[in-house]
């Protein structure tokens, strides 16, 4: 069949690729073209076979998954690789995602999340795991920059913070709670903040911290 996604599987554990290249064989319109059991094999292989995706173990011997990734995506742009690993720290996800993989499964996913996973980044999808997912977008919503490093120099580290929490509509009560500080303390700051940034009232700040890029 012409239309068949042709995947190449890259693991140092020879009984995992046995049971991988099993469940990948149950679908007939996946093939597997090909087995590699470290990095540098998996980047001569990709040169070779050219496939359309790429199953990718994290931690292998000679040359590890990302490094291979990274060699891969910049030779062979067009394949896409899936990181499938044990490892879902955000480090490990986030160094997959720099190097060039399109998506990331840990190696306890379900056959369906597998071959759902090989079907979207074939057609050009990222696909993330279901719990890697929703990691991702709360440790992006929990990053956000509070502001740009200089648009308010007048107010000081914990002042910034307060502010940020301020544009959230917390109360002082709530603000208090949530970094441990008494309230008192955080009047105090309050009090700073208005006087700094020569305003009347906490609507006003929460303009000024808008205006400044804080969101």
């Amino acid at each position: 069949m012409t239309d068949q996604i042709r995947i190449l599987m890259v693991d140092d554990h020879k009984a995992f690729r046995n049971g991988l290249r099993a469940m990948l064989a149950s679908a007939s319109d996946l093939e597997v073209v090909g087995e590699a059991e470290d990095g540098a094999q998996a980047v001569e292989l990709a040169l070779t076979l050219q496939p359309d995706i790429i199953l990718m173990d994290l931690q292998m011997p000679t040359m590890n998954g990302v490094d291979a990734t990274r060699r891969i995506v910049y030779t062979s742009p067009h394949i896409g690789v899936i990181m499938l690993t044990m490892f879902e720290d955000d480090d490990s996800v986030f160094s997959a995602m720099r190097a060039g993989a399109r998506g990331y499964l840990l190696k306890g996913a379900l056959k369906a999340e597998v071959l759902h996973a090989v079907r979207g980044v074939a057609a050009g999808e990222a696909i993330f795991g279901s719990a890697l997912a929703r990691r991702m977008m709360n440790l992006f919503a929990a990053t956000k920059p509070a502001a740009p490093a200089d648009s308010l120099p007048e107010l000081t580290e914990r002042e910034v913070e307060i502010l940020k929490l301020l544009t959230l509509h917390l109360t002082n009560q709530e603000i208090a709670d949530r970094l441990i500080i008494s309230l008192k303390t955080v009047r105090n700051h309050v009090s700073n903040i208005l006087n700094k940034l020569q305003v009347a009232d906490r609507a006003s700040a929460i303009v000024r911290a808008r205006e400044a890029g804080m969101r």
